[in-house]
C-alpha cells in the first residue's frame, strides 16, 4: 500500500502518533447499489486501485485472477476484487453483500458492494442498514431500470439521506452531456418525494477510471467533485443532541462491587454526572462512569460500546432502554410500520413471529397489512400479503410493549427483523413509522368475577379441545359425541365448527393461505372468550398450519389447550369424502384444498391422537371423555 513522503517521516519519527493519527479520521459508510451488470463491483475496484489501497501481492492476484476469470480480455477486471464468491466469478455477478475497508489521507470508509438482482434485494437491504450514504450506479446507455428505483426506495425506507447517482459506462456513450442529463433529471423527477437530503450526480466510468479519483477531461461539462474527493468530504459528523438511548443488552456483574449496563449508544451521548431515565421502569438516577475495555470515558457518543454504572442502585434489566431523563423512548405493543419481505414463503396477516429489536426478541403478528408499495411509481395499493422483495405498510401487534423511536427519528432504536418462529431465519425487515392510537386508549379492564369462579359453579376446569385432521376426518363428528357425552354428564360445553363458523363469523374469509390464518386466529380469538366464560370448548377445524395452532395454544393457560390430532389417512379421508370436495378438488374445480394443492402439517406433540382408521369415532369420543376425567376437567 503506497504511503506519502509525509507517513514515512512520521512513521520514522513517532510510529504511535501516525497510528493515532489514522484512527482519529472519521469513517465513512457506504454502499454501492442499483441494477445488475451497471458496475457496482468494478467501480470498488477502481477506487482502491486508483487511491493506492492495494499491496502488491493482491495486485498481482488481480492480475492472475483477470486473466483466468475477468471479462475484459487481457485487462484487469477490477471487479474480481469485491466478487469473492466463486458463484460471482463464475456468472459474472454479485450475489452476497461484499464488505471492504479502506483508508485516505483523509477519511476510513466502509463499503458494502451489494447485488443488482432483485432475487438477492435482502442482500442489498441488509448492506444499507448501516450506511450513511449510498452510491447508485446506473448503465449510461440502459438509464433507470425498475431495480435502481428499488434500490432507491429502499435506502429511503432505511434512512439514507446522502446519495450519489454514479451515471456509469460514460464511455460507452462517448460521454455524451445530453445522455448524462436526461438520466439526471429522470433520477430526480422520481427521487423527489423521496426524502433525500443531497443528490449529487456524476458522469464516470468505473472501467477507464474517469471521475473517480480525480476529475476527468472527458466530461468537460461536469463541474463538480471527482467520486473519491467527495466521499472525503461528505459530512458524516454524529448528533451528539439527538436524545439519548442506550439498549440494555447485558448486566455486567463481574464482581459485587460493580453492577453496569452494557450496549452501544443508539444515539445521542452521555457523560458522567448526566440524570436518566430506565424505560419502561420509569426508575431515575445518574450516570456515575463511562466505561469501555480501555479505560472510563469523559464522553461516550453514538455507535461506542459502553458500560454506564449509576449512582443509584435501580432496577434496569436487559431489554429495557437507558434514555435522557428530559426525552425518554416511547412504549407501545402496536405500531404501524415499513416492511420489507425478505422470505419465499408469503408474508400472512395474523401468523404468529417473532421480532427482533434493537434489544428485545419477542412473538407478535402482523395484524393488518394496509397496502402494498408499487417501487416503479411509489403508489400504494391493496394486498393480502406480502411476496419476496416486496414492501409494504403494515399494522404489528407485538406481545408485549417495547421502548423505540420512530425510524425517522432513530434508525437503531426504530427498526426490528423478523423471524419465523419454525426455522428461525430471518424473513423480513421493517421501520416504526409510529404507535398506533388505539394502543394508548385501549385499556384490559379488570372484571369483579373471573374464569375460576365462572368455572366453578360449573363444577369443571375450563379448556380448548383443538381437533385437527384433513376433511373428511370424522372430527366434527368425534366432536359432536364428546359434547352429547358431556352434556349426559351435566358439563357445560361448546362447539366451534369450522363449517358453521364460515356461515357467520368467518363469512368473509376465502381458503388462501391468508384467509387460514386469519380464520384460525378469530377462532382462537373466540375460544379464548368461551374458556374465560368457564366452558370445555370444542373447535373442528382443519387449521393445516403448526404456525396458527401454536398461536392458539399460546392464547391459553397451562393445561387449557389440548391438541387432537384426528389421524386419518389422505386415502382413508377421500374413500369417505360426505361432501363430494374431494373429488371437486381432484378436478380442479376446488383449489388451495388441503391434503391435494394445499399443505398439511401434522401435529409433533398432540396432547391426544385419534387414529380413525384402527378405532370407531365412539370409541374416539370415550377416549377424549377419559383423557379428560383422568386429568381432573371435570372435577371442581
Amino acid at each position: 500500500m503506497a504511503l506519502t513522503d509525509q507517513d514515512r517521516a512520521l512513521i520514522d519519527e513517532d510510529v504511535v502518533a501516525y497510528l493515532q493519527r489514522h484512527e482519529e479520521k472519521s469513517l465513512l459508510r457506504f454502499i454501492t447499489c442499483g441494477s445488475v451488470d451497471d458496475g457496482k463491483s468494478t467501480l470498488i475496484g477502481r477506487l482502491l486501485y486508483d487511491a493506492q489501497m492495494l499491496y502488491e501481492d493482491q495486485i498481482a492476484g488481480l492480475d492472475a485472477d483477470s486473466k483466468k476469470h475477468g471479462t475484459q480480455g487481457q485487462n484487469i477486471d477490477f471487479a474480481l476484487l469485491v466478487d469473492g464468491l466463486a458463484a460471482e466469478r463464475e456468472q459474472g455477478i454479485t450475489i452476497d453483500v461484499a464488505y471492504r475497508f479502506f483508508s485516505t489521507e483523509r477519511r476510513k470508509f466502509i463499503v458494502a458492494d451489494t447485488p443488482g438482482h432483485e432475487q438477492y434485494t435482502r442482500n442489498m437491504a441488509t448492506g444499507a442498514s448501516t450506511a450513511d450514504l449510498a452510491i447508485l450506479l446506473v448503465d449510461a446507455r440502459a438509464g433507470l431500470m425498475p431495480q435502481t428505483k428499488r434500490h432507491s426506495f429502499i435506502c429511503s425506507l432505511l434512512g439514507i439521506r446522502n446519495v450519489v447517482l454514479a451515471v456509469n459506462k460514460m464511455d460507452l456513450v462517448d460521454y455524451s452531456e445530453d445522455r448524462f442529463q436526461e438520466i439526471e433529471r429522470d433520477y430526480r423527477e422520481f427521487s423527489k418525494n423521496l426524502g433525500f437530503g443531497e443528490i449529487l450526480c456524476v458522469p464516470l466510468s468505473a472501467l477507464a477510471g474517469d471521475n473517480v479519483t480525480e476529475r476527468s477531461k472527458n466530461t468537460p461539462y461536469y463541474d463538480g467533485p471527482a467520486l473519491l474527493e467527495h466521499l472525503e468530504t461528505v459530512s458524516t459528523e454524529v448528533d451528539t443532541q439527538a436524545p439519548f438511548r442506550l439498549p440494555v443488552q447485558w448486566v455486567n456483574r463481574p464482581n459485587l462491587d460493580f453492577r453496569g449496563f452494557s450496549g452501544t449508544i443508539a444515539s445521542g451521548s452521555v457523560r458522567p454526572g448526566d440524570p436518566i431515565i430506565a424505560v419502561p421502569s420509569g426508575r431515575r438516577s445518574t450516570v456515575a462512569r463511562v466505561v469501555t475495555m480501555d479505560g472510563d470515558l469523559e464522553e461516550g457518543i453514538k455507535r461506542q460500546a459502553v458500560t454506564l454504572t449509576l449512582t443509584d442502585e435501580i432496577d434496569v434489566s436487559r431489554g429495557d432502554m437507558i434514555c435522557g431523563k428530559d426525552s425518554p423512548a416511547e412504549q407501545s405493543d402496536q405500531f404501524q410500520a415499513k416492511m420489507i419481505w425478505m422470505a419465499d414463503d408469503e408474508m400472512l396477516p395474523g401468523r404468529q413471529y417473532v421480532f427482533k429489536t434493537a434489544n428485545r426478541t419477542l412473538p407478535g403478528v402482523v395484524s393488518a397489512l394496509k397496502n402494498k408499495i408499487d417501487v416503479n411509481t411509489l403508489e400504494e395499493r391493496p394486498g393480502k400479503t406480502l411476496a419476496l422483495n416486496e414492501i409494504g405498510e403494515v399494522n404489528l401487534n407485538l406481545s408485549a410493549p417495547i421502548a423505540f423511536d420512530p425510524y425517522r427519528e432513530n434508525r437503531q432504536t426504530g427498526s426490528f427483523v423478523v423471524i419465523d418462529k419454525q426455522t428461525n431465519a430471518t424473513v423480513g425487515a421493517g421501520m416504526i413509522d409510529y404507535s398506533l392510537r388505539r394502543a394508548a386508549n385501549v385499556h384490559w379492564q379488570a372484571l369483579e368475577v373471573g374464569k375460576a369462579e365462572r368455572a366453578a359453579i360449573k363444577h369443571q376446569k375450563p379448556a380448548v379441545l383443538w381437533f385437527t385432521g384433513l376433511s373428511g376426518s370424522g372430527k366434527s363428528t368425534i366432536a359432536n359425541l364428546v359434547e352429547k357425552r358431556l352434556h349426559d354428564m351435566g358439563r357445560h360445553t361448546l362447539i366451534l365448527d369450522g363449517d358453521n363458523v364460515r356461515h357467520g363469523l368467518n363469512k368473509d374469509l376465502g381458503f388462501t393461505d391468508a384467509d387460514r390464518v386469519e380464520n384460525i386466529r378469530r377462532v382462537a380469538e373466540t375460544a379464548k372468550l368461551m374458556l374465560d366464560a368457564g366452558l370445555l370448548v370444542m373447535t373442528s377445524f382443519i387449521s393445516p398450519f403448526r404456525d396458527e395452532r401454536q398461536m392458539a395454544r399460546d392464547l391459553m393457560g397451562e393445561g387449557e389447550f389440548i391438541e387432537v390430532h384426528v389421524d386419518t389417512p389422505l386415502e382413508v379421508a377421500e374413500s369417505r369424502d360426505v361432501k363430494g370436495l374431494y373429488a371437486k378438488a381432484r378436478s380442479g374445480q376446488l383449489k388451495n384444498f388441503t391434503g391435494i394443492d394445499s399443505e398439511y402439517q401434522t401435529p409433533r406433540n398432540a396432547e391426544l391422537t385419534i387414529n380413525t382408521v384402527d378405532m370407531t369415532a365412539e370409541e374416539a369420543a370415550e377416549k377424549i371423555v377419559g383423557y379428560l376425567d383422568e386429568n381432573g376437567y371435570l372435577t371442581g
